[in-house]
């Protein structure tokens, strides 16, 4: 928990606090003092009376009683301290700067939950181990540089890493971007950024807290936590973005199904980002774009003017949003006709609008009044001005200012010349402004920040199904894979339609449930979790003969138990299937079946629960989507159906939260509905 005595200490104790200012705690103290911490200051450290003009103490027994204390010793040193100063000197709030705790070896994982289950006891916080501190207006417990001014106007930022902080600032500041807190939770031993976004959203004030929150994350290990309170910070108008580092394909395991083999624990924070309305960032740069983003009106439309005097950002810039989804669309008209006339003959006003190396303040002021009173379908703007160093430029980039304060469409300032122009882009940061010197990047990220959706506040609607015969089901069958027929129950209990079918033992059994079905028939192995792999899936089975062979073929395939038989449908090879992956629930795929799916590789994926709007959003971010809705005189399938599938699989899932794996491949699509041709299901209790 975050107390009082952390967030709003009267008393800061720096233990390991040293003339040293090239040592943590010589200068976590420094920036302490710097920062105009107005509560009483103490140093512990044995070997010197006097630290930085602030009294040391040689030993806790002297010490007075103190909210916090910030350490900066040897590891094996800090569990007797914090229960020296839990006990005696009343002391609820301890930030540990100290590495060689859990993230070193198991001897200093025993040291870090010692300090833990002592903290937890007395209802204490804990910031760390491991970390380079915490920054607020209240005290500057931090022992790295650089030290931004704080103003609620910035953002808030938790990082898993200290130096990323550190780092991610430095980039951020020259640009002009601001922040108002700064937490380094190190090892998260008591609290991560879970539960420092919950303590922002359960004390939230919109009229004096920051509006912006950043996250840089190598683990996420409460993904309710971060869900719940990242969706109501952002239904209370806040909006966030996050790294989450630690994603490569090397991380993922092996899995036995085609759900499992797709699914990653990267895919589900993916799910779970997009669930929350969290921006996804994959770099410090990208990051700090999308926060720069946050501190600009909110972009009601994806069609951007380009307002430039160089063609060569211009093209990138349109190059980057075109391939996001966003649109740069052409200008034309008595409008366009009439703002060509205010600018020097070879200026263009197609968009990007170019009005050339000679274009001035005045002129750019022209456009940005034509674009935003005269051209209704334009939602933004992005300006590009830079300069070669022949002229100052304070006039354009102090017209610039004035038109993103009157105007009402956002305007996105590219002043790339950080060099030849580094004063007058300074005056103009100096106007609380934001640079964003990249456009590509600058491009990326306005796609990416339009095209994440705002969290969905109210629950799902789930499809009924049928519990108890579900229940009965899991509750009697063993870890591993169930018996066909248990996932006919299953299926059947969902309402998701299937194929007939009937699994046989015997070549007798086989004739027999072969014509009763109907030939042609498709033959299947029962046991081999790949049956296209080793020869067991035969199509187009036409008579009893040709049942006979097969049967004495396929019988003898390693593993096979049993053959199932169904009759031959035709239709668009479909998929859908779920994973339970680790802390985030069920992650639900879908996407084109058969071998499409190892091929192709295009899924589409969402944490459970679903309901039939955000199926129908999955389906539609296929790549494959146009084939599901017929292309070149080919039939569509039923879209409807193949939503309802998915949401009954929610429901399933909901109802068995045992099942691991799941695979429905092939559906087959057809106008008339989707069948579920085969499917696996694995449970684990």
């Amino acid at each position: 928990m975050i107390t009082k005595q952390l967030t709003h200490p009267e008393s800061i104790v720096v233990v390991g606090g040293s003339n040293d200012v090239s040592k943590p705690g010589g200068k976590v103290l420094k920036n302490l003092i710097d920062g105009g911490f107005r509560g009483k200051i103490y140093v512990l450290n044995p070997k010197e009376t006097m630290v930085q003009g602030i009294n040391s103490y040689p030993d806790p027994h002297h010490l007075p009683d103190c909210d916090l204390a910030v350490i900066a010793i040897a590891a094996r040193f800090v569990p007797d301290l914090v229960d020296e100063l839990i006990t005696h000197k009343k002391t609820r709030a301890f930030i540990i700067l100290s590495a060689g705790f859990s993230e070193e070896s198991i001897e200093g994982k025993i040291l870090e939950d010692r300090i833990v289950a002592s903290i937890n006891a007395v209802g204490g916080s804990l910031i760390g181990p491991n970390c380079v501190g915490i920054l607020t207006p209240q005290h500057h417990s931090i022992f790295t540089w650089p030290i931004p001014e704080l103003t609620p106007k910035g953002c808030d930022f938790i990082s898993s890493s200290g130096a990323t902080a550190c780092f991610i600032m430095e980039a951020g500041i020259p640009k002009g971007l601001r922040f108002a807190n700064v937490y380094s939770v190190g090892n998260s031993a008591q609290m991560g950024i879970e539960q420092i976004l919950q303590h922002m959203d359960e004390h939230f004030d919109p009229e004096k807290d920051a509006m912006v929150k950043l996250l840089y994350m190598e683990t996420i290990s409460r993904p309710d936590l971060l869900l719940k309170h990242a969706r109501s910070l952002i239904s209370k108008g806040c909006r966030i973005a996050a790294i989450k580092a630690g994603s490569s394909e090397a991380g993922s395991r092996a899995a036995s199904s085609h759900t499992g083999a797709l699914a990653s624990p990267d895919l589900a924070v993916d799910a779970l980002f997009r669930k929350a309305g969290i921006v996804r960032c994959f770099g410090r740069e990208d990051l700090i774009a999308v926060a720069s983003l946050f501190m600009h009106p909110e972009l009601k439309g994806k069609k951007i003017a380009i307002i430039t005097h160089a063609g060569g950002p211009a093209v990138m810039l349109t190059d980057a949003l075109s391939a996001g989804g966003m649109e740069v669309p052409h200008l034309e008209g008595i409008a366009a006709e009439q703002l060509k006339e205010k600018l020097f003959p070879g200026s263009s006003v197609a968009n990007p609008v170019d009005f050339l190396a000679t274009g001035t303040a005045a002129q750019l002021g022209q456009i940005i009044d034509a674009i935003e009173n005269d051209f209704p379908q334009i939602d933004g703007m992005v300006v590009i001005f830079g300069t070669p160093g022949l002229t100052r430029i304070f006039d354009v980039y102090d017209l610039l200012d004035q038109k993103m304060r009157s105007g009402t469409k956002p305007i996105y300032p590219v002043l790339p010349s950080i060099v030849t122009a580094a004063e007058e882009v300074a005056f103009f940061l100096s106007k609380n402004r934001i640079n964003f010197p990249d456009e590509a990047i600058l491009g990326n990220a306005i796609s990416r920040v339009y095209h994440t959706a705002k969290p969905q506040l109210t629950p799902p609607q789930q499809l009924p199904v049928d519990y108890i015969q579900i229940r009965e089901v899991i509750d009697s069958s063993q870890n591993g894979y169930l018996t066909p027929e248990k996932v006919q129950v299953l299926l059947d209990a969902a309402g998701i339609q299937r194929a007939g079918e009937a699994v046989v033992t015997s070549q007798d059994a086989a004739i027999t449930e072969a014509q009763r079905l109907g030939f042609p028939v498709v033959m299947k192995v029962v046991g081999p979790v790949h049956k296209s792999d080793v020869g067991g899936v035969v199509l187009n089975v036409l008579d009893v003969h040709q049942v006979k062979q097969e049967f004495e073929r396929m019988i003898r395939i390693k593993d096979t138990h049993a053959l199932m038989i169904q009759p031959m449908l035709s239709g668009l090879e479909l998929f859908a299937g779920a994973k339970k992956e680790g802390l985030f629930g069920h992650m639900l795929l879908c996407g084109l079946g058969g071998i499409f799916i190892e091929v192709l590789k295009d899924v589409s994926s969402e944490l459970l629960p679903i309901d039939q709007i955000t199926a129908g959003e999955m389906i539609k971010k296929l790549r494959s989507f146009p084939l599901l809705q017929g292309v070149r005189g080919q039939q569509s399938i039923d879209i409807k159906a193949f939503e309802t599938i998915l949401v009954k699989l929610s429901a399933l899932l909901e109802a068995a939260p045992e099942i691991a794996e799941m695979d429905l491949n092939p559906l087959l699509g057809t106008s008339k509905g989707v069948t579920a041709v085969d499917a696996r299901i694995r449970i684990e209790k």
